[in-house]
Parts: structure tokens; sequence; C-alpha cells
């Protein structure tokens, strides 16, 4: 009985290192632990994406408006009996050339 005992106690004592010290033990569940939070933040910001994807489809297919938005803003297109104006903005001004110096007109007096 005394060696079953200790057997047992040898067995439990491998399985208990494998758990606790092998790479695929207990290291190895936290780091899919973290892959898995990492892919369920991914996941959530492609749904959102998805959404707003799926909201400007129904948009382009229900009406005009959106359709005329994007000519308008991508395209650069105008409607008809509108009138486009284009504004540029104002260069600086430059300031005037300098002068050139005269040379020195002084004569050393020896």
């Amino acid at each position: 009985m005394k060696w079953l005992g200790i057997a047992l106690l040898v067995v439990v004592l491998l399985l208990q290192h494998r758990l606790w010290l092998s790479d695929d033990g207990v290291h190895e569940l936290g780091r899919l632990s973290e892959a898995v939070e990492r892919q369920k933040a991914e996941n959530a910001e492609l749904v959102e994406r998805n959404q707003q994807l799926a909201a400007e489809v129904t948009d382009l297919k229900a009406g005009m408006a959106a359709i005329e938005e994007r000519a308008r803003s991508e395209l650069g297109m105008i409607g008809r009996n509108e009138t486009f104006y284009q504004v540029v903005p104002a260069r600086p001004m430059r300031s005037a050339p300098a002068r050139p110096v005269p040379p020195n007109t002084q004569t050393a007096a020896r």
C-alpha cells in the first residue's frame, strides 16, 4: 500500500509540473485568453464599420440625396441652374525689395 501511495504522489506531481511549468499549460491559457480579447475588440470595430457601410448602401439605394452629396464632394459636380464660385485664398503680400545701400562715400582724411 505504501508503494501505491508513493506512485500516486509521483504521478500527481508530474501532472502538476506539466500543468504549471510546461509551455502548453497555464501560460498558454493566459496567452490564448489575451488573443481572444484582442480578437473580440477587433470584431467589435469591424461590426461598427459594417453597420456604417450598410447604412451608406441603404442611403445610396433609397434616395438621390446621398448620390448627389457624394457627386458634389468627391467629383466636384454642380447641379443645373447653380453657379459655381471658387474661393482662392489671398496671397501673402510681398515686402518691397530692399534698396541697395550706396557705397561709403566718405574719404578717409590722412
